[in-house]
């Protein structure tokens, strides 16, 4: 999978060292991946929601943060809508962002 932008995860890091390996593990296999519906990602990530409006939600570092992605399987591409703390995406509407 084409993922953008790597720079959101980046940026998220740099702010919370501790997801950084989770992140850099997460954004690995995940391009190597060939996604084309939700049963594929739920087959490699057992934990993902996946939500309305193309949405998937991943749990980073056991749930303490978390990743909202926007799929385009025909494309072969996801988007990062967000990466914040579980409390920030508590503030969010996933299926929106």
């Amino acid at each position: 999978m084409h993922i953008v932008s790597l720079k959101a995860l980046r940026l998220f890091w740099e702010q919370h060292p501790d997801a950084e390996q989770p992140l850099r593990a997460w954004y690995l296999i995940t391009r190597r991946a060939q996604w084309r519906r939700p049963a594929d990602i739920k087959a490699d990530y057992g934990t993902a929601s996946i939500l309305g409006n193309n949405r998937v939600v991943f749990n980073i570092k056991g749930n303490a943060y978390r990743l909202v992605v926007l799929t385009a399987y025909h494309k072969g591409r996801l988007f990062i809508r967000f990466v914040g703390t579980h409390v920030e995406y508590d503030r969010i509407d996933a299926e929106t962002i």
